[in-house]
């Protein structure tokens, strides 16, 4: 005879992990959220006062190999805000504000502390962007992850008001690009990075360039640009935004930008953090496999015309940005 926790899953475990999360799962509710944690569905009141046309934006991703060096270090608490951030930084560029956030947690042996540490992050970016989290999924599958591993994916749902969908359709040859700083490698290129880093380096070792160990630089958490950008898109006539993760400035940006047109980007207009350097060193990386990898600074694109760039910049330093113009749309 076998029990089902002598085959892996223990559903003590599952539910020690809902007591420890409940209360802080709680407080990111607003009064849209109906039900409480537990429930077979999560319910929120479509209440949508002040868009005349309400449109619902949705968004799902994870957080890639960057869990790697969470599990190395055995800090879960970040990755979690990496997650919510990236998600809202999806909607946002779309113009939407986001409402609520869905988790997915799987494991093959369920560790109530770690997991509850990872939904403390969740809980923490919620509150930052003002986002509730209503509901989630905890998976034990014994033997299908490494001991002492997980994944994690996070489904976001926004609002936009129809006349307000930035879709880039409108953007023209003599369009700025407005760039905004990203922290480090936000939530991509973790693959290359550990590949060219960890063969050399160790995750604690210390670097004057970085302030801190590799281990923390790889950790930084993923900037949310929603508290910054949201308040000013009413203000100006933002044609397109784009949120720069996997394929790079440019690969991101031409997803809203016309056929017939192209990107201009003064490459040395802005510095780079140092972390880039160090992974093209140390790999000696083609510089044009960088520019498709990683963000290189680079972590959210404003594209205005070129009478509005000027004011956009002043009103995002206003906002405790520091804006930069990095090119401009061009003929193909």
């Amino acid at each position: 005879m076998k029990t089902y926790k002598e085959a892996g899953v223990d559903i003590d475990a599952g539910e020690d992990l809902v007591r420890r999360i409940k209360k802080s799962v709680r407080s990111t509710f607003t009064p849209n959220v109906l039900t409480d944690i537990g429930a077979f569905g999560a319910f929120y009141r479509a209440d949508f006062q002040g868009i005349k046309k309400p449109v619902l934006v949705s968004s799902v991703d994870g957080v890639g190999t960057k869990l790697k060096i969470a599990f190395a270090m055995n800090r879960h608490s970040t990755v979690g805000q990496d997650l919510v951030n990236h998600c809202v930084n999806d909607i946002l560029v779309c113009g939407a504000k986001p409402l609520y956030f869905l988790d997915y947690f799987a494991t093959g042996r369920l560790a109530p502390s770690v997991a509850a540490e990872v939904i403390e992050g969740f809980v923490v970016a919620c509150k930052e962007n003002g986002c509730s989290l209503i509901g989630g999924e905890t998976a034990e599958m014994p033997g299908f992850y490494s001991p002492g591993e997980y994944d994690i994916a996070g489904t976001i749902v926004g609002v936009v008001d129809e006349k307000r969908i930035i879709r880039g359709d409108r953007v023209k040859k003599g369009d700025i690009l407005v760039g905004l700083a990203s922290n480090g490698l936000h939530t991509n290129g973790y693959s290359l990075a550990r590949a060219v880093l960890l063969e050399k380096f160790r995750l604690e070792q210390q670097f004057e360039e970085l302030g801190e160990s590799l281990g923390d630089a790889l950790l930084r958490v993923h900037r949310s640009y929603f508290k910054a950008v949201y308040p000013i898109l009413s203000k100006f006539d933002i044609k397109g935004m784009s949120h720069i993760t996997g394929g790079g400035i440019e690969g991101n940006t031409m997803r809203v930008v016309p056929k017939g047109l192209r990107l201009r980007i003064d490459w040395d207009s802005w510095q780079r953090p140092w972390i880039f350097d160090l992974i093209q060193k140390t790999g000696e990386v083609p510089e044009e496999d960088l520019r498709r990898t990683l963000n290189l600074g680079v972590g959210l694109i404003m594209i205005v015309s070129p009478k509005d760039a000027d004011k956009l910049q002043s009103a995002l330093r206003r906002k405790g940005e520091k804006p930069f113009v990095l090119g401009e749309v061009v003929r193909a």
